[in-house]
């Protein structure tokens, strides 16, 4: 049986790959499980600072919900359909969200649907030129149901995020850049690199600053600024007397780069 999730381990980086090449990676409800499974692993492994996330093939990074899958819960009534789509899908963007290592999207093509709510979720995307992007669930009648009503308009603004979310139109690489939904985009030859790179220069700060800046800016992003800056305390907090914090303030006293532990 093929998975549904490929690992591979390099330089402390893991990279994951949605596996579905012949269904353009779509999300049905094994592959979801199996990414949870990866990320539940990942998350207490040492090795791992930090996590590039794919799809398998040229042509899509995730075009989104199995369909065929999703119809039959639908089919099944409310109860079912809300437990074994909406509540699967959920969990995992909000698990990719708050995860303590740094997750980074290649785009590699089409992310669609649940495949754009991904790259919405994670900390930061690069993206090949030849990726497209869509929010078509209103074309099934339907709003998206993995965050994405939530989470585009807070990334883009809510007038960006609405006219993407109400026509469903497919928009490019660039422009996803130009709102926001994208840190950088790349040839389709560079995207792998560039995204190694990005987190080789995130990794090579301690792990505890980079999981505390994670939470902060996630936990933050969506309070008042008085309850965000406590947050933000509370972080600092639990640094005072780590060895990262006291390694890296002796090495900007001593004027040499910082050993970083981890």
């Amino acid at each position: 049986m093929t998975e549904p999730v490929l690992f591979h381990l390099s330089d402390r980086i893991a990279l994951l790959t949605l596996n579905r090449p012949d269904r353009l990676n779509a999300l049905d409800y094994a592959l979801i499980d199996a990414l949870m499974a990866a990320l539940d692993r990942i998350e207490t492994d040492p090795a791992v600072r930090a996590v590039i996330l794919t799809g398998a093939g040229d042509r899509a990074f995730s075009a989104g919900a199995d369909i065929d899958e999703f119809s039959k819960s639908v089919a099944d009534g409310r109860a079912a359909a809300l437990r074994d789509f909406v509540r699967r899908g959920q969990a995992m963007t909000a698990r990719l969200e708050a995860f303590q290592k740094p997750v980074i999207a290649a785009v590699n093509g089409l992310a669609f649907g649940g495949g754009c709510e991904i790259t919405e979720a994670v900390h930061l995307a690069v993206a090949s030129d030849r990726a497209s992007f869509a929010k078509p669930e209103i074309r099934l009648g339907m709003p998206p149901t993995f965050g994405g009503s939530q989470r585009l308009p807070r990334l883009v603004g809510r007038k960006r995020g609405l006219e993407l979310l109400l026509t469903g139109d497919p928009f490019p690489a660039q422009r996803a850049l130009q709102i926001g939904l994208v840190n950088a985009v790349v040839p389709h030859a560079e995207l792998l690199p560039a995204a190694r790179a990005l987190a080789q220069r995130i990794i090579r700060h301690g792990p505890d600053a980079v999981a505390a800046v994670i939470t902060a800016a996630t936990r933050g992003l969506n309070m008042a600024i008085g309850e965000g800056l406590q947050v933000e305390a509370e972080q600092f907090a639990a640094l005072v007397g780590s060895r990262d914090l006291d390694a890296g303030l002796a090495a900007w006293r001593e004027r040499r780069p910082p050993r970083v532990s981890g």
